[in-house]
């Protein structure tokens, strides 16, 4: 899988304790075609958020849906403030050029 190197605003989402900020999380997804034609995603901030796809929309559709799925969910345990729930993803010019 290729990796691309990017620069977030929010701090990681891996964090131990609830951060204060007022800004959104910033995704990156990064995409990969596997031999067998099928696309997988990858939110690269948060660690084992990847999904598949029958096609790159699919993939990036299910691993956007699973992201904040973990989000929420580290909001409601208290683990990220609500502002965490300001999500957006960026997929990267050249990952959106490969087909």
């Amino acid at each position: 899988m290729q990796t691309v190197t990017t620069r977030t605003v929010a701090p990681p989402i891996i964090a131990s304790r609830p951060w204060e900020y007022d800004e959104e999380v910033n995704l990156t997804i990064d995409l990969d075609r596997e031999e067998d034609g099928r696309w997988i995603a990858e939110a690269l901030e948060i660690p084992g958020v990847m999904c598949y796809g029958e096609t790159r929309d699919e993939a990036i559709s299910n691993v956007e849906r699973l992201a904040i799925d973990v989000i929420a969910d580290r909001v409601a345990h208290g683990e990220l403030p609500s502002s965490a729930l300001g999500v957006s993803f960026r997929i990267p010019d050249e990952q959106l050029a490969r087909q």
